[in-house]
């Protein structure tokens, strides 16, 4: 299982990627193999500012649907235009090309609760 080390973790299989005062979110290869096959993404938070942990979005799968939670707190800015037309780009490249949103973090301080690689597996 993929756990890049230059990311942060949630105990809820989220990740964020932190870039300056930005940040990209999305879920881990553990969750995206759980769901099974990835068939549709809904987020309708774009252009919202969300608190730590709260529902950003639902990812649907042939199995199941999964709320999506805010690592971190945040203005959405930017929705994966990619996710629309290939939601399956998630279970392809849950790192890269399947990322969910980008935000503004809002309080910088939040990141250092999120967990490192080595503790995200050792969750798992």
């Amino acid at each position: 299982m993929n756990v890049p080390e230059n990311l942060f973790y949630t105990k809820d299989h989220e990740w964020l990627k932190v870039e300056g005062q930005f940040g990209f979110v999305g879920v881990t290869d553990f969750a995206q193999g759980e769901l099974g096959d990835v068939v549709f993404i809904e987020i309708e938070t774009m252009g919202e500012t969300l608190k730590k942990e709260e529902v950003f979005g639902t990812i649907e799968a042939v199995k199941t649907v999964s709320d999506m939670f805010m690592p971190v707190g945040g203005e959405i800015l930017e929705v994966n235009p990619a996710l629309e037309e290939s939601p399956d780009v998630v279970n392809k490249d849950p790192y890269g090309e399947g990322w969910m949103i980008k935000i503004k973090i809002s309080d910088p301080a939040e990141v250092k609760g999120l967990l490192s690689a080595e503790s995200y597996k050792t969750l798992l």
